[in-house]
């Protein structure tokens, strides 16, 4: 691979934020918007096929794989609560995270707030 097909793979990487929580890179957080999904979803498919419980601290997320466990932090209070990914979302521009409303709650969110995402 030439030197111009690295660059353009690394500025896309980049400009799409995949390396932003690939364990071992040293920028393994995001930041952004974080919504949670609750009631009307309950005891429907996710998309790993499990039931969503909207009662257990769990996320949907774009990329990572399902069973990945990420530190979602409140940038506004500090609270904090390690949810597991089930499911895919979200599907509005500019939110990084959909978490069940038990997550969202332990972290005093009760619409959309600005978080950071650590994948552990």
């Amino acid at each position: 691979m030439d030197s111009k097909a690295k660059l353009a793979i690394i500025g896309l990487v980049a400009a799409t934020g995949i390396a932003s929580l690939q364990a071992g890179t040293p920028a393994h957080a995001q930041s952004g918007a974080a919504s949670w999904y609750g009631p009307g979803f309950q005891g429907r498919r996710t998309a790993n096929g499990e039931r969503f419980n909207t009662h257990a601290y769990t996320a949907a997320h774009r990329r990572l794989p399902f069973g990945t466990r990420v530190r979602v932090t409140n940038t506004s209070n500090g609270r904090s609560v390690v949810v597991r990914i089930n499911d895919r979302g979200p599907y509005v521009g500019g939110r990084v995270i959909d978490l069940s409303q038990a997550s969202a709650r332990a972290i005093g969110i009760h619409g959309v707030a600005k978080v950071r995402v650590s994948r552990l």
